[in-house]
């Protein structure tokens, strides 16, 4: 059974292996509340996950030790059991999704274990483990519905009341609940007034419904770029747990998972995934209703994929108003689009990109579409140019 005594343990076991990570003041994130940052993304292996594989893998006997450990994950997790396994000299296998970032699939290998792919989610990468666990024997290591690991993440929970003894609300990401049901339980357990509240990805819901609905849910899909919190059945102790502890689920929609990823980046410079940023999403949208408060959101991991990164931010620049694209419809004839450029120039933008068109069957034949792409400083800029397009005669469509 988890007890705070067991995530105190779990501290002091895993002390020597795992940091300590910073608690920062996010001073430029807008905000009606205090925000501060616990940063994860800094963690050995670049997420929490490393805290619950370490102490699990701690109390393993040796018998299990030697069938070797069997793992399940979309790529934290599987860094985490790899590194810790690796250090006990323990055989690895990790079942993957195929849709698993390249970094994270590399960097799981990187630590001596045997990755397998599977094709599609989390979920089908835990059928895969289960089913080759039951063939082989071998120990398996649940990334989140295992009370050893549930224990580890609850060690982030002591952390954060020794480094901000005056915190009102703690935020942070759900996939399948064991990092928020043993930072909960730590919490709760001292300070009960503090409260927890949980994320989930709109495109991957399943916890956010169970919790709501007050019984376990399973979804079809779980479709989103935050692939580390991307899970379709949530675990029946994390979900015990979460009834117990947590005050509140939200949703947040990957539109703004990407603008948090675009501002940690930008404006406190800090790189996170999308699971990592889902909690300051929550939090700069004010999902929660909060004024005035101290509230942490743990960044629970900084492995975004580079190439992932470069789309989160195109998308999170659109969100926020700094890139936008007007269509036009134009006489097809010389001086249009210096007519164009002029009014945006004038206006203060910059043109990235232009596309032109006379062959859209649905205009006239003396006419085309003129497509451009601009750089603003916000939606309030971009809506200045576009009132002056409409001021010259300029009408986007």
């Amino acid at each position: 059974m988890l007890t705070l005594q067991k995530i105190k343990d779990a501290q002091k076991t895993i002390a020597s292996d795992i940091r300590k990570t910073d608690l920062l003041l996010a001073t430029k994130i807008p905000s009606q509340n205090q925000i501060y940052l616990k940063t994860e993304n800094l963690q050995v292996t670049g997420s929490f996950k490393a805290r619950g594989a370490a102490y699990k893998i701690s109390q393993l006997t040796d018998e299990e030790k030697a069938r070797g450990i069997i793992a399940c994950s979309a790529g934290n997790h599987a860094q985490g059991v790899a590194r810790a396994a690796q250090k006990k000299g323990i055989k690895c296998t990790i079942c993957m999704p195929d849709v698993a970032p390249l970094s994270k699939v590399e960097a799981t290998k990187s630590y001596g274990a045997e990755v397998v792919l599977v094709k599609d989610t989390y979920d089908d990468a835990h059928a895969k483990a289960v089913e080759l666990q039951k063939e082989t024997g071998a120990t398996f290591v649940h990334p989140f519905n295992d009370e050893d690991v549930i224990a580890g993440q609850g060690t982030i929970g002591l952390e954060i009341l020794e480094q901000l003894p005056e915190v009102d609300a703690v935020i942070t990401s759900i996939g399948g609940g064991g990092l928020i049901s043993g930072l909960a339980c730590a919490i709760k357990n001292i300070k009960p007034q503090c409260k927890i509240y949980g994320v989930q990805a709109a495109n991957a819901p399943a916890m956010h419904h169970s919790f709501k609905e007050r019984h376990i849910v399973t979804t079809t899909n779980a479709d989103t770029f935050a692939d580390g919190i991307a899970v379709k059945e949530p675990g029946d102790l994390t979900y015990n747990y979460i009834n117990k502890y947590v005050d509140d689920i939200v949703l947040v929609t990957e539109d703004e998972i990407a603008t948090a990823v675009l501002m940690l980046l930008e404006k406190e410079k800090v790189v996170s995934e999308g699971a990592g940023a889902a909690s300051v999403a929550a939090a700069y949208f004010n999902k929660f209703n909060l004024e005035g408060k101290n509230i942490v959101c743990v960044v629970s991991g900084g492995n975004i994929d580079v190439n992932i990164l470069s789309r989160v931010m195109v998308r999170g620049l659109i969100m926020s108003g700094r890139r936008t694209t007007f269509t036009i419809a134009l006489p097809d004839k010389p001086g249009q689009l210096e007519r164009v450029a002029a009014v945006i120039s004038k206006g203060g933008g910059n043109v990235i990109d232009v596309y032109h068109s006379n062959s859209d069957i649905t205009m006239p034949i003396n006419s085309c579409f003129l497509r451009v792409t601009i750089e603003t400083r916000d939606a309030s800029h971009s809506n200045q140019i576009r009132e002056a397009l409409l001021s010259s005669g300029l009408i986007p469509l």
